[in-house]
């Protein structure tokens, strides 16, 4: 049955075919698809501007004009290539191996490795972090990591009925660990599991992941958004461009904590998970726990903490009487903890830790494959085959110093930590950036060029880290410092003096390089600037 077509619509429609009369069917045709493009670049437009802000999106559109200018191209590329070189120093390939020599050395091998390791710089009390276990590699714990490593070199936990020791070694070192971090009290849950990763990268890769997961089959997030203080670890960073998650990048407080208020309002329908550190890389400083685990708590939403630096300090710390905020599993809302074995709990290279609140969460971390042709597989972590040795060294660790060793450890270095800082706040040209919870100390100066100070101290032999935002250095004591404090806060003083007294680069040193790429606004052509010099350095 046919619908009678109301008068008025008869006059719009023959209005309307009146008006577009005039113009060509061409034109008629092509003029939305013309808009949608507009729209649709537009909205490319705002999305940017949203995600860099307005000043970064306009330097980038301005800088990329720029470069289109003929042989400005060139010269910029010119010029990151002198300062490549420069960041590669006196690194020489000339000699180096590129194809397998047709005998074999045999043992020599051995003689030729020492004679390379011979080369390596003097580290011992000298490098900022780097080296964790006190004493000489020859000797005490070293030797216990280097037999313990050695007897299980060949050894993998994939193969979980042939090596049932490794397994063994495994459980229990993330089981003493959780226990370290809460997992015997009531309010953890008892539910508290984890696995051993090759660092603290790879534990905070698995951990964003499992929320990613847990939290798409939980809420049906797809579009999976993360916010981080802007001290958190770069790793987050990798995590989001590996597993395709909008990151969103926090300013800190005026204390360098994670601000609450802050995160809160980035928190959307999106939103996956928050993070915190205790304490954060660049200032040693731990965020407010327990505000972000409510903040986590009161939107579903997952909660990390980053105990890579403290796990194996701050509980020792606390019952030496230190002040130490809650941190651990004991607070509501913390979904997931990653902490290094070989920092702090003087475990080989290459040894880390990360738990979840229970198994429900973990259970996303895992991959399990069905369909290939070799057979049913899954496998915990991001890699399949993992080094036993590095496991039992592990476990070596902690067996042997036990909590007492642990608590003398820590008494020592929060003891050494003290004194620098003391030291350090002592020379009148330097400040300490915040309140230090543990052992990391980062200053800098309003009266010199903290980095010039920096390549003095590189010439004396030692190794810091260089910071920005702002401007500054940091060194992370380990046991390695606790009987050169004097010789360190003597070194500082005499690097302060002399780039007061004669301000200026040092030939050779990276003050500039650290100082230019600090200002440059466009962050794009220093991100370039990095990816040139480890395309060139691998």
């Amino acid at each position: 049955m046919a619908f009678p077509i109301p008068p008025w619509l008869n006059q719009y429609r023959a209005s309307a075919n009146s008006f577009l009369s005039q113009y060509e069917p061409l034109i008629l045709l092509i003029t939305p698809l013309f808009s949608l493009l507009i729209a649709r670049i537009l909205q490319s437009i705002f999305l940017v501007i949203h995600e860099r802000g307005l000043k970064a999106t306009i330097i980038s559109f301005v800088m990329s004009a720029i470069k289109l200018v003929p042989g400005v191209k060139k010269y910029i590329d010119s010029e990151k290539q002198k300062i490549v070189d420069k960041l590669q120093g006196s690194s020489n390939r000339d000699g180096w191996r590129t194809e397998l020599p047709k005998s074999g050395l045999g043992d020599n091998a051995l003689v030729q490795m020492r004679d390379e390791k011979q080369k390596d710089v003097t580290w011992q009390g000298k490098c900022s972090g780097t080296v964790y276990i006190g004493g000489n590699e020859n000797e005490g714990h070293f030797s216990l990591i280097n037999e313990t490593c050695s007897m299980f070199a060949h050894t993998n936990p994939l193969h979980l009925s042939v090596f049932p020791s490794v397994v063994r070694f495994e459980a229990e070192v993330v089981a003493m660990t959780a226990a370290i971090l809460g997992s015997k009290e009531k309010v953890s849950g008892g539910q508290i599991c984890g696995n051993m990763t090759s660092g603290g990268t790879e534990s905070i890769l698995l951990a964003v992941k499992s929320s990613r997961d847990y939290m798409k089959a939980k809420k049906g997030i797809t579009k999976p958004e993360m916010i981080i203080p802007v001290s958190a670890h770069s790793a987050y960073d990798k995590a989001a461009q590996y597993f395709k998650i909008k990151l969103w990048r926090v300013p800190v407080n005026k204390e360098f904590r994670a601000d609450v208020k802050a995160i809160k309002r980035y928190i959307n329908k999106n939103t996956i998970m928050i993070v915190g550190s205790a304490p954060g890389f660049p200032h040693g400083i731990i965020d407010p726990i327990e505000e972000l685990g409510d903040l986590a708590s009161s939107y579903q939403i997952c909660f990390h903490v980053d105990l890579c630096l403290g796990g194996f300090v701050l509980p020792f710390a606390r019952k030496l009487g230190y002040p130490v905020p809650p941190f651990d599993f004991t607070v509501q809302g913390v979904t997931s903890i990653s902490v290094d074995v070989h920092k702090y709990g003087l475990a080989p290279k290459g040894t880390s830790v990360v738990l979840y609140r229970n198994r429900e969460i973990r259970k996303h971390q895992f991959v399990a494959v069905t369909e290939w042709t070799g057979g049913l597989y899954v496998s915990p972590t991001i890699a399949g085959s993992r080094a036993g040795g590095l496991i039992a060294g592990a476990w070596a660790a902690m067996i042997s110093l036990g909590s007492e060793g642990y608590l003398e450890n820590t008494k020592e270095v929060m003891e050494a930590s003290k004194r620098i800082q003391k030291g350090i706040q002592d020379i009148p040209e330097l400040f300490v950036i915040g309140r230090p919870d543990m052992s990391i100390i980062a200053f800098g100066s309003d009266v010199v060029d903290i980095f010039e100070v920096n390549d003095i101290l590189s010439s004396k032999g030692w190794h810091l880290n260089a910071l920005q935002r702002p401007n500054s250095v940091h060194i992370c004591v380990t046991l390695q410092h606790v009987p050169v404090v004097q010789i360190f806060l003597k070194d500082l003083r005499d690097s302060v003096q002399t780039v007061k007294e004669n301000p200026g680069p040092v030939n050779g040193g990276f003050a500039p390089i650290y100082g230019a790429a600090g200002k440059m606004p466009d962050r794009v052509m220093v991100q370039d600037l990095l990816v040139e010099f480890m395309d060139s350095s691998c």
